[in-house]
Order: structure tokens, then sequence, then C-alpha cells
């Protein structure tokens, strides 16, 4: 049997939809760039920062570094003296023009489950965490711990953190209690938002039961946020006057929370 033949092109066309649409229109284009950003990356950098990002206060210096060890220890820093909050510049900047777009489409684990969440909609389930964790304590500096499988309210949980200056971790959502303990430990995290369960195909399986563990050595952690993820499936402890559920504590706030700078 003969084999079919393809035929290879050294260059494919870009669709002049597309091209339209780049940030970079052609190859001479990219060149300039890229030869600015060699000569002048102070200049071009501050241009990049100014263009796509919103500053409460512009920074004191675009890059400062050091390579020669001879001359002290190495660093990097980039737009040192600048305040900016991540929550604004991903949320509140879009909402004029990009209010009624997906800002995030969610599959769930079984066909059919699903959703999307604008960025108005975001935008106000982020205000209203941000509320929740600032009921319950949480101010700027503060360390949350984020132990959650890849749901909505893993995002809207670390948009509200950067929204109130709190600094968050992640921990993935298989990890043992002893590594969440671990990371617990090491930031004294005040907080920790967690499931009661998740799920692989079709079984539910426990994750605050490995959290409840952690804490038994985490004397920092004062609350647990628990999302209801897999509901009746599974026995879930509650300890009373630490753990929360996330609905019962959302239903308590308004959407209003100016972001911290």
């Amino acid at each position: 049997m003969a084999e079919a033949k393809v035929e290879l092109k050294a260059v494919y066309p870009v669709p002049a939809k597309v091209k339209a649409a780049a940030h970079i229109k052609g190859k001479e284009a990219y060149e300039k760039l890229y030869k600015r950003s060699i000569e002048d990356p102070n200049g071009f950098w501050g241009d990049i920062a100014d263009e796509y990002v919103t500053w409460f206060k512009k920074w004191d210096k675009v890059e400062d570094y050091n390579f020669d060890i001879r001359k002290g220890p190495v660093y990097i820093k980039y737009f040192e003296g600048g305040k900016l909050n991540v929550s604004y510049n991903c949320l509140d900047r879009h909402l004029e023009k990009k209010g009624n777009q997906v800002a995030i489409q969610w599959e769930g684990n079984e066909p059919g489950e699903d959703m999307g969440l604008t960025y108005k909609d975001l935008h106000e389930k982020v205000c209203k965490f941000a509320n929740v964790l600032k009921a319950q304590g949480i101010k700027k500096g503060d360390r949350v711990v984020l132990y959650l499988p890849m749901i909505p309210e893993l995002a809207i949980a670390m948009l509200a953190c950067t929204r109130i200056g709190a600094i968050h971790g992640i921990v993935f959502g298989g990890f043992s209690s002893d590594a969440l303990r671990d990371r617990i430990q090491n930031s004294e995290a005040k907080l920790l938002v967690v499931c009661d369960g998740t799920f692989r195909g079709a079984k539910a399986i426990p994750q605050k039961t490995s959290a409840d563990e952690a804490l038994k050595t985490c004397p920092s952690v004062e609350k647990m946020i628990v999302v209801n993820r897999v509901g009746d499936k599974i026995k879930c402890d509650w300890t009373e006057g630490r753990d929360l559920w996330w609905n019962d504590e959302m239903a308590k706030v308004d959407a209003n929370c100016e972001p911290e700078w």
C-alpha cells in the first residue's frame, strides 16, 4: 500500500483576522521591539507596565540587579517601590468593557457539570469572600492556606486574598495531611480553606479529614472554611467554633470590598 505524501511548507501565512488582532503584526515589528528591549530595557518594560497594569503608586526604578558576587549578594528587582493590587488588575479594570464576558469557564468531574463566570460574577464572589476573610479577622500580611481541588472556589479564594493584601499559599489537593501540616506550620497561616471532599471518577474522596489531622499540630490556624463539594457522599467531622461552611459565610456578607493597595 502506497503511503500518502504530505506536502510540507516552510511558511504558513497567518490568517488576516488573527493578524489584525495580534499585538505584534509581523517579524519586522517583533525585531523592532526586541531591539528596544535590549538597548533600553528600562524604557521598554516601563512602557509595558504602564500599558497593561494599573498602578496605585508608580515605581521608583524599573529594574535593579547584581550578578557579580564580588559586589555582594546576587539579586534581581523589578518595579521597586511600586504598589498595585492583583485582584483589581484581574477584575475591576475589565468590568466596564468586559463585565459580561466569561472570565472563568469550568468543567467538573462529570459530563454536564460546568460553570461559566463572567467578570461581574467573579468580581462579586471575590469581593464577598474577601469580606468573609475580613470577618474572620484576616488582614493585610496574614497568611491563608488554600487546600482545594480544581474548582472555581480556588480562584475566588486566591483573588480574595490578593484583594485584602493577605498572603495565600496553595497546597495541592492530593497532598497528605503531613505535607499540608508542614506548609501550614512554615507559613504560620491563620486560616485554612478546604473541601469536604473531592471526586476521582465517580468516587468521593475525603479531603477535610486530612485537614483535620494536619490541624492537630497547627496551632496558628484559627478558622477552617469548608466548601461543600461532595455533600452527603462522605462523612464530614466538624469542630464547632473553628469550622465554617463556605456558603453560610458568603450569605452573611455584601459584595462591596475595596482593594487594598
